[in-house]
């Protein structure tokens, strides 16, 4: 007994003399909001309820995908004009800042894609009129296209490869998000992230945050019976309840899209806490762009476009690359070897 009173003791001393020599550091947890799945299905429903869009945006494009192209450095920040329609139509023009002269046009209805790259801000060997379908996987064409390594093989594989992989049905899904279904089964669950904001004052309690999120999976059903997970949406749940993201998986349960939500504000004067900027990244083919509303009470919403507004010709006669064409030679080719 003796013994253990002394050990105790001595213990007891030990601890109550140290006393840290610095101040640690944590992320400051933020005040979080709650809310039901109901709630949480019931915002992406309001944000599914625009079914086609007109707007003014500009446009900032990261990462090395405008370096592939070969297209000057000066088109990485663009005018662009932008027009989508249920169920998946859309056609986007990028235009030369101030001049509103068009870098490229490209157009989506929903089954297939066309690209019309118009000015390479060089000599032009870059122009080029490239179509294809929104649910092919190129990879293989890529792949062998990136073995090519001398004179215009070299152009033609950074062409290819360009124009594989920016598909103007990428930014569909981002501006004309689809709405709930009954055929598929939501989870909510809850994360809290570190954040930092780069742009506080270093000593401000903000700077490193800890800011919680809910998590609703969306998952399909597959004819075996299983479960596979389609869209994940995250809600800030900071000062309110806001769509923050909504991520993309594709057949294999792979991300596909990655999307951030900017602040809200209100759209074509009617449509409001809507988000401002929307930035796309896609994981897979290396490349993000950004799309910020220039006029938000100017953006037209609710109008019926025709069908032919989505289907963009060869009017330039510009040098054609067939995706199609191109993968089915190559599989063709590889099967004789």
């Amino acid at each position: 007994m003796r013994n253990f009173i002394f050990a105790f003791l001595s213990a007891f001393i030990f601890t109550s003399c140290l006393s840290p020599k610095e101040r640690v550091q944590r992320p400051t947890l933020l005040r979080t909001e709650n809310a039901t799945k109901e709630q949480l299905l019931a915002e992406i429903n309001r944000f599914a309820r625009i079914n086609s869009m007109r707007a003014r945006m500009d446009l900032k494009f990261e990462d090395n995908s405008f370096a592939e192209m070969g297209i000057s450095e000066k088109y990485k920040s663009a005018d662009g004009e932008i027009v989508v329609q249920r169920p998946a139509n859309i056609l986007l023009k990028v235009q030369v800042p101030v001049l509103k002269t068009d870098v490229a046009q490209m157009t989506s209805n929903g089954t297939r894609f066309c690209v019309a790259i118009l000015n390479d801000g060089g000599d032009g060997r870059y122009r080029r009129f490239v179509c294809g379908t929104n649910n092919k996987d190129y990879s293989l064409l890529q792949k062998e296209i990136q073995k090519l390594e001398n004179g215009n093989s070299k152009t033609l594989r950074q062409n290819i490869n360009a124009f594989a992989n920016l598909r103007p049905q990428h930014f569909t899904e981002a501006i004309l998000m689809r709405p709930i279904s009954d055929e598929n089964v939501y989870v909510q669950s809850e994360i809290f992230q570190e954040e930092f904001d780069l742009s506080a004052d270093k000593k401000s309690p903000l700077r490193w945050v800890l800011r919680g999120y809910y998590l609703l999976d969306e998952l399909r059903k597959e004819s075996d019976g299983s479960l596979k997970i389609s869209r994940r949406f995250w809600f800030d749940r900071v000062g309110g309840i806001r769509l923050a993201r909504q991520q993309i998986f594709d057949s294999q349960g792979e991300l596909e899209t990655d999307i951030v939500y900017g602040r809200e504000g209100n759209l074509s004067g009617e449509y409001t806490n809507l988000p401002l900027r929307i930035e796309v990244t896609r994981p897979k083919e290396r490349y993000k762009m950004s799309l910020t509303y220039q006029d938000p009470a100017g953006v037209s919403i609710g109008r019926t476009y025709p069908q032919t507004a989505f289907e963009l010709s060869n009017r330039w006669n510009l040098p054609e690359l067939d995706l199609d064409k191109k993968l089915a030679e190559m599989q063709s080719k590889q099967r004789v070897q």
